[in-house]
């Protein structure tokens, strides 16, 4: 059996004391660097977990909805309401997001090269019905477009609902006809002259 341990730097054999403390030290560093090892095992491994979700998900945007078929709603809102309702003719490059009946009105919403361009058929409207759909804002005046005159709406940025910056509106027959969103008079003017001949229509036809 062997004897105690000899210390070197105190040229005698170990205490039983300083026998426990060296193999309590040393136990500390062998789990503490098990510990880190570990530590850095798991690490690893969920870099890698991470690294193969990414790559695993399909990359890229969501493709964009088909646009709305203006004729083709306006032909099934005709046949829901009984009366004519505005297919405006507009740019091509101007996408048509929606076409429906909502409420009491026809509206198709478009977007052209920047915001959005709503043109509103209220069926049998009141008066008020274009200010109360802009946010109250009474007309700033009047503009001519394509022979049909058209209250005009220029709304303060301070004062704007949904984005909306201009708006047009005029009487067709018994129904009044709205232009208006995120816009400026230039491009609202072209949706409005879109619809001059159907709006001279309505008028016509009206008693």
């Amino acid at each position: 059996m062997a004897g105690p341990r000899i210390v070197a730097e105190l040229g005698r054999p170990e205490t039983p004391q300083e026998t426990a403390d060296r193999k309590a030290a040393s136990s500390a560093r062998y789990r503490s660097s098990k510990t880190f090892r570990n530590l850095v095992a798991a690490l690893l491994v969920t870099i890698a977990v991470v690294a193969v979700v990414y790559l695993g998900v399909p990359r890229g945007s969501l493709a964009e909805p088909e646009p709305a078929d203006v004729p083709a709603a306006a032909a099934a809102a005709e046949a829901s309401v009984g009366r004519p309702v505005l297919v405006p003719e507009v740019p091509e490059d101007w996408r048509a997001n929606s076409a429906r009946l909502e409420g009491g009105m026809w509206r198709v919403v478009y977007a052209p090269a920047s915001g959005f361009v709503r043109v509103a058929q209220g069926f049998d409207a009141p008066d008020d019905w274009a200010s109360r759909e802009i946010g109250g804002y009474a007309p700033t005046g009047t503009v001519t477009i394509d022979g049909i005159t058209w209250h005009e709406y220029r709304i303060p940025s301070a004062g704007r609902t949904d984005s909306i910056s201009y708006a047009l509106s005029t009487p067709a027959g018994t129904d009044t006809v709205l232009v208006y969103g995120a816009t400026d008079a230039a491009t609202a003017a072209i949706a409005a002259e879109g619809v001059t001949d159907q709006i001279r229509t309505l008028r016509e036809e009206t008693p």
